[in-house]
């Protein structure tokens, strides 16, 4: 399918109605910027790791992702 060129103002109105806007997207050249991934290594001690697999599991999320999503919210709240 050819893509169909709009302006700005066209897509935002389709995008805040809900409407697919997928065919106006070059998703293969898409990048985000500032969050590309960084890989970092932190030591934790024995109990800690336990006491995040747990809440983990618990959540059904993997232990990364609940590691990123808190140190997310504490930066937020630090106003970072």
């Amino acid at each position: 399918m050819k893509k169909r060129y709009i302006t700005a103002e066209e897509l935002d109105k389709k995008f805040e109605a809900a409407e697919d806007i997928s065919e106006y997207m070059d998703l293969q050249h898409a990048d985000r910027p500032g969050l590309e991934p960084r890989r970092v290594s932190v030591d934790f001690p024995e109990w800690m790791i336990s006491k995040l697999d747990q809440e983990a599991q618990r959540l059904g999320v993997t232990r990364q992702s609940i590691i990123k999503f808190w140190i997310s919210e504490r930066l937020k709240l630090a106003g970072i």
